[in-house]
């Protein structure tokens, strides 16, 4: 039994007549009445009864008749949500970020998306990096984006952002007002090494950003004296903010902050850390259109972050958005 002779059945007993069936399949009525014999004889029992007038299933050709019945209702069902996932009338997206991208850049990405698809069901999950890359190996998520080294043996590595780590501190704090630094291009500033020997609250070991901070310090012969160690960015800003000390922290991750004025920026002459913000991909995966259209979606996001005016400058200074058309696919 194959799926023509379960069509067969299906024509046959909701148009009960052989010649309606034949119809409708838009194949001959001696095609379908041959279809009918061959498979009676294979399930060895008679599927109709010929009358007079059409025909009418047996008990037997009842229940082949209600799988049939179930088993093209589904088909029709699984076309019907394929063309509702085409146009992205429903579905899911399931996206994988880094705390820093996830918390402060992503909230406006994921408004204007629900706007635009409310169908589409999103699911986030914020990890560190490697938790990220394992999540979308394994298939779990659609979208993964990172803040830390990616493999790039395993994965497409399109860096889509350029973020600053930037020096904070507390408003008033000597450093910031560049009472002990020179001044550089018109701005109060000051070096590295005394920007360096201030307490400093830095990220737990471990940590992406705490590795970056202090490679780029290790370059320079630098190093920090830790006060306080922590998880948690929002417990960084708040330690800082209270006079604990020092900490370099992403600039997506405190500008509110630095536009309320809760936290000042310790602008250095001689020291600027960078880093890339990935979107990673498995080679040879097929993304579905939703993936495409939160990648256009990130872009504006990442444009209209590079746009904004700083609290007390027309410029943003340290934040570059290196979002092509290449580098999002």
């Amino acid at each position: 039994m194959n799926l023509n002779h379960l069509a067969v059945v299906h024509a046959v007993a909701t148009e009960q007549s052989v010649s309606r069936a034949a119809d409708r399949l838009m194949v001959s009525q001696p095609a379908v009445s041959k279809q009918l014999r061959e498979l009676e004889k294979q399930l060895g029992t008679p599927l109709f009864d010929r009358l007079p007038r059409g025909v009418r299933p047996t008990q037997a050709g009842t229940i082949l008749a209600d799988y049939a019945r179930r088993i093209f209702g589904l088909a029709a069902e699984a076309e019907q949500r394929l063309a509702e996932l085409r146009g992205l009338e429903r579905g899911e997206l399931r996206i994988g970020a880094s705390t820093t991208i996830a918390v402060y850049l992503l909230p406006p990405v994921f408004v204007a998306f629900r706007s635009k698809f409310p169908g589409v069901k999103l699911t986030v999950d914020i990890a560190n990096t490697h938790d990220i890359q394992d999540r979308l190996a394994a298939g779990l998520i659609d979208v993964a984006m990172t803040e830390g080294d990616a493999d790039e043996a395993e994965f497409v590595v399109d860096p889509f952002m350029t973020d600053e780590l930037i020096a904070i501190a507390a408003p008033g704090h000597p450093l910031a007002a560049g009472k002990t630094g020179g001044k550089t291009g018109g701005t109060n500033s000051v070096r590295a090494e005394v920007l360096c020997r201030e307490p400093f609250v830095v990220r737990e070991a471990g940590s992406g950003t705490r590795a970056v901070v202090e490679r780029a310090l290790s370059a320079r012969g630098l190093a920090v004296t830790p006060v306080m160690a922590v998880g948690s960015t929002i417990v960084i800003k708040r330690a800082v903010a209270a006079g604990v000390g020092i900490a370099f922290v992403s600039r997506l991750a405190c500008e509110l902050e630095l536009r309320s004025g809760t936290l000042v920026e310790i602008r250095t002459s001689d020291l600027k850390i960078t880093r890339p913000l990935h979107r990673l991909r498995i080679r040879g995966r097929h993304e579905p259109r939703a993936v495409a259209e939160f990648d256009q979606l990130l872009k504006q996001a990442v444009a209209d972050f590079g746009r904004r005016p700083s609290k007390k400058r027309g410029d943003r200074g340290k934040l570059v958005a290196d979002h092509t058309a290449a580098s999002m696919g």
